[in-house]
This record gives C-alpha cells, structure tokens and sequence, in this order.
C-alpha cells in the first residue's frame, strides 16, 4: 500500500493514522478535515472548557507538524467517493487517488428546524459550538436544554454551577435511559434534582414563541411556557454519511462495518462516530459514539485494512463517563438484553453506587457513580470476557478451516 487516505481529522481519524505508522506503514499518509482546527478533545467542551477551566491550547490532540508525517489537509470536505478507482473529490476541487481509504467523519449534531439559525439557540458538537454558547453563559441568565443526554446533562450541570438558572426538558422517562434503562436513568435524574435543576422528564415541546430572531419562550405540552435567554439542543447526533449516497458504500445508521470496521469495499474502513460495527452479542450493526471507542477500534480497522486479517478480534465492550455536579458516572458494556440490574456496592440515595446489569447469570454491562475504585474492576472483568469470548471464536474458525 502506497498510500493512505484519512476522511476526517478528529479523535478517531488521528488514531486511524497514528495506528498506520505504529504498525509499520510508511507510506504517503493524507488527513482530511472539514474543520480549520486540528484535532482536539471534544468531551471537555460541555465541562471543562465550556466553564473557562481550560484553553483551546489544551485541548489540542496532535499538531499538523508531528511526527506522523502526514499531509493535513485541513478546512476542506470530502464530498464524493469513487470505490472502483479507490478516489476522493474534495470541496476545493482537489481529487485524492488511493490504495487504502479510512472513513472517520463523525457526526453532526441533530437539529431542531422550527428554531435552526435563531440568536440564542444553540448545539454542542464542535469547538466552534463551545465557543459560542460559553459567552452566552452568565449568571442569572435562564437556560433551556432540550435533551437530557450527555451533551445535555453535562452542559446543564457546567451552566448551573456558572449561576445560570437551568430546565432541562427530556422527551423520555428518565435522562439517558437509552444508554443507562429506565431505573437507573432515573437514579441519575436525581443527581440534577441535587444540584438545583429542574428536570421535566416525559415531557415534549409543542411549539417555541420567537421575537426579533430569538427564542424567548419554550412552550410544553401541557401549555407550560418557560422564559429562555438561552436554548441548547441536544437530541443527538446523526452520522455524517450522506456524501457516500450513490458510492456502493453499504449505509444505514452509519456506514456498515464487519467487527473490525472493514466495510463492503475492500481496502476502505470506517471507525469513529459515522461507522457501525457489527456487534455479535447484538446480532446488529452498532455505533459507539463514545471517546474510548475512537482511540481504541482505529487500530482494529487498520490492522484489517493494512493485514487483511479475517479473524474474530476483541472489541472491548463501549465505556463512557461523565461528570455531572461533582460525581463521576462511568459504564461499560450494553443495556440491550439485560434482564435486571442489582446495586452491588453503595446505595443510590447516597449517589455513590455500582449497579450491574445481568442477562440471565452473565454480567453485560455495569454502571458505577462515585465508585471509581469498584468500577474498574468490573470493567475489567467484562473486558476479560469479551476478549475470551472473541479467542473462543477464533478458534472454532480455525477449527473449521
């Protein structure tokens, strides 16, 4: 392989190119990103940088003149994919011929049309995001989040202790139920109820009152209306896949990947927030949009890509944390399947508990809230499983070959 292709420069597609070179490739390496800024650490926008702890400079993940030796090809877009010739369009008119294409695009964060492009609303997704929405935070001003997830939560926790007074409107039961279920989602509910926000779970918007190209009010469905400086939207985000329409790239809920990322064209895979990976416990294709899964699954999808290895590889089950009004929320693993959880350290009124999730007798996943200690050892434990797991199938693959 001559040379190597990198579609999108954040944390994903830096460790896509940083696991070319540690494994041994030393070819011509190009990283394409849409943004003007290098790639730099996106979870400390809804914390630490959003309340003026950190500098840009910090969050900084690589410089363009590091020891990759890569060509950086920074503020233009990918915007058409030909497979057969293995060739990039460019928005700048350039073209990129390729033996080798790593997909890490990302995602974008969703949007609400009825309110796009008004003043004081606002979404949080890149470091241009933040530093919008970080001047408008200041105390006593109201805010509005819409979407208790982890931009959500976290955003609304970094606004309250800056003295803002905070709603958070959350269409679900609980916040993050759909990572976390319904009864645990609402033992972290009560982490906001702590620190002085007012969650409205179960409840949905029904329309916004705008003046002079703001939003002032966020009327809900039971005709409440709450005063807004500010709004931030925070319903996701959507995979950045729709300049693959037409290519012959497999797309559903991102780009669709085997279990080490390799998608339906050899010689191109795809990591990070756009690429879905095929998840055997799920029998589905999955995305991970979480910090750890972009540092560690690049290396996988490189080894396939650069070895063209077709053995089952172990993919440790996705972890994420958050920090939310002091706490520490981590969790490991997937919800879906599980058939009861049980606190097995701690207690929830405390917040300061380990929850583990069972599917029958097996532990799937597990949730710990100030319980550092106890978390990782049982993260460590399903990480033991999965890799004993993925050795079991390898050789019963090698047993039928």
């Amino acid at each position: 392989m001559q040379t190597l292709v990198v579609i999108g420069a954040s944390l994903s597609g830096l460790s896509a190119a940083r696991a070319a070179r540690a494994q041994g490739f030393a070819g011509r390496l190009v990283i394409v990103g849409d943004e003007l800024h290098p790639p730099y650490d996106r979870p400390p926008l809804s914390k630490d940088f959003l309340a003026g702890r950190i500098s840009e400079a910090e969050l900084a993940l690589a410089e363009v003149d590091d020891d990759l030796a890569a060509e950086w090809l920074l503020g233009v877009r990918a915007v058409s994919l030909d497979p057969e010739s293995m060739t990039v369009a460019l928005s700048d008119g350039r073209s990129l011929a390729a033996d080798g294409i790593v997909l890490a695009t990302g995602a974008s964060a969703r949007v609400l049309p009825e309110v796009d492009g008004c003043n004081n609303v606002f979404t949080l997704r890149t470091l241009d995001d933040a530093r919008a929405l970080r001047g408008q935070l200041r105390p006593g001003r109201k805010l509005v989040v819409v979407g208790a997830g982890f931009i959500g939560a976290e955003t609304a926790s970094t606004a309250r202790a800056a003295g803002l007074d905070v709603t958070v409107i959350e269409r679900s039961n609980a916040p993050l139920s759909g990572a976390l279920g319904a009864e645990m989602g609402a033992a972290v509910a009560s982490l906001h109820a702590a620190g002085g926000v007012d969650m409205l779970c179960g409840t949905s918007i029904k329309s916004f009152r705008i003046q002079g190209g703001s939003v002032s009010h966020v009327v809900l469905d039971d005709g409440r209306e709450l005063p807004a400086d500010i709004v931030l939207v925070g319903v996701g985000g959507q995979p950045n896949t729709d300049w693959l329409i037409g290519s012959g790239i497999q797309l559903g809920n991102g780009v669709l990947c085997d279990a080490t990322g390799r998608t339906n064209v050899p010689s191109i895979v795809a990591v990070g927030d756009c690429a879905a990976w095929w998840n055997s416990r799920l029998q589905a294709h999955h995305r991970v949009e979480h910090w750890t899964g972009a540092l560690e699954r690049p290396a996988l999808a490189v080894a396939a890509l650069l070895q063209g290895g077709t053995g089952p590889r172990a993919v440790h089950p996705p972890y994420f944390w958050s920090d939310q009004y002091g706490s520490r929320i981590q969790f490991a693993g997937l919800v879906h399947g599980h058939d009861r959880v049980q606190v097995e350290y701690g207690c929830l009124e405390d917040h300061s508990f380990l929850a583990v999730y069972y599917a029958g007798d097996e532990p799937v996943a597990v949730l710990g809230v100030n319980q550092v200690r106890q978390f990782t050892k049982w993260r460590k434990f399903l990480n033991r499983e999965a890799e004993r797991h993925a050795d079991a199938a390898a050789g019963a693959l090698a047993a039928a070959s």
